[in-house]
């Protein structure tokens, strides 16, 4: 049995509440950039953190590398940076006037 069948069997297995909050944990790592009514002022967020992109991208902007930011912010990851940089350049006139307004 290869492990995707064995994690695919173990998952099967799990009690109903876990196997939602596991389905939204791997949602999360497939789709990492977030935007919620009342969280970051509905700024786009990264994961169930409260780091906006925009700040991030701030950083960035200012020359930060991803040394930098991951020491600084210790619960990202690289695949958060990437996520980053790939929203931003989705929808950079949208992150844009985040940061023009957080200046």
């Amino acid at each position: 049995m290869t492990i995707k069948e064995q994690l695919l069997q173990t998952i099967e297995t799990l009690p109903d509440d876990l196997l939602a909050a596991t389905l939204k944990f791997v949602q999360i790592l497939q789709h990492p950039i977030h935007k919620t009514p009342g969280i970051c002022g509905g700024a786009a967020r990264i994961r169930d953190t409260r780091i906006p992109v925009w700040t991030i991208v701030a950083y960035q902007l200012q020359g930060a590398n991803e040394s930098e930011l991951l020491y600084n912010y210790p619960g990202l990851t690289l695949q958060d940076l990437q996520a980053v940089t790939n929203y931003y350049d989705r929808n950079r006139e949208e992150i844009d006037l985040w940061l023009a307004e957080n200046e």
